[in-house]
């Protein structure tokens, strides 16, 4: 086993599809990514880096909150992940949203993961500039930066691989 795991939650398969170019960038260090809804607590936590990542659904919610994503979420594992002791725990994350369509909470699912794991104990690392997008707010922002590595797939696709290798760069660094 590998001291990286990499966890997802999708709607589209979009979340995974990054899971997986971050994957590809750990080269050895990381386990394959799992999708969240055929984990238990056990799988994460027998990980000493973790990296989560979830798209965000609807007014700014993690995946599972709308009735029409129910298959593939993070909000049935939510409160059993609250519940966990993060604290030997290094997490980075990761999440897509939509800046054009859903301008007024940009990838705040994102900022909901990052609550969780936060006063779960867990040290966060891997935040990204907030320079390069165009939304009017989000919960995942922090000062000039967001808690993790903001994708859009819907507008900037021609940006994610670039921006998933230079925020992989970051993380290796900060571990």
């Amino acid at each position: 086993m590998a001291n990286i795991g990499i966890f997802f939650g999708t709607d589209t398969g979009k979340t995974r599809k990054i899971a997986k170019l971050i994957h590809q960038h750990f080269a050895g260090e990381a386990d394959e990514p799992k999708n969240i809804n055929r984990c238990t607590l056990e799988d994460l936590l027998a990980y000493p880096v973790l990296i989560l990542g979830t798209p965000t659904l609807a007014d700014g919610e993690l995946p599972g909150l709308d009735a029409e994503c129910q298959s593939e979420s993070w909000a049935e594992f939510a409160d059993t992940l609250a519940q966990a002791d993060l604290s030997d725990k290094t997490v980075a994350l990761f999440g897509l949203g939509d800046q054009e369509a859903y301008p007024d909470n940009f990838v705040s699912a994102l900022g909901e993961l990052y609550d969780i794991v936060e006063q779960a104990g867990a040290k966060v690392v891997g935040a990204w500039p907030k320079e390069g997008y165009v939304f009017n707010s989000s919960n995942a922002v922090e000062g000039d930066h967001f808690v993790g590595l903001a994708l859009d797939q819907d507008n900037q696709a021609s940006l994610s691989a670039e921006r998933v290798e230079s925020w992989v760069k970051q993380v290796k660094a900060a571990l």
